[in-house]
């Protein structure tokens, strides 16, 4: 019984482990469509001011943006060419997987109170 419950106990944590997103997955994704060639190396110093600081950013902000990248979304805001060509080819779990490892970077963000 007790190895019982520490699988079902173990495969509970894998799993919402894996819906928060997954931080070396979403490390590699960023690494494959280079990002940091347009936010910077620790994509916090963008190469246009105009471009978004992506490190630090909250994790729910993150997917809805790239989600509404991968739609064209003008209503949003989010029909730039280049990042809906970008995030097309992105699965939802990609998603995910990104927004957790670019929220777990360091940031020069600041939240006022």
């Amino acid at each position: 019984m007790k190895k019982i419950i520490t699988a079902l106990f173990c495969s509970t944590i894998s799993l919402s482990a894996l819906a928060g997103g997954n931080i070396d997955a979403g490390k590699a994704l960023a690494e494959k469509y280079s990002c940091a060639a347009c936010h910077g190396k620790d994509l916090n110093s963008p190469i246009d001011p105009s471009y978004p600081k992506l490190a630090g950013q909250h994790k729910d902000y993150l997917e809805h943006a790239l989600t509404s990248y991968k739609r064209g979304d003008a209503a949003n805001g989010r029909n730039n060419a280049i990042m809906t060509g970008q995030v097309k080819p992105l699965t939802n779990q990609d998603i995910k997987d990104l927004a957790a490892y670019l929220h777990s970077l360091p940031t020069t963000l600041v939240i006022h109170r």
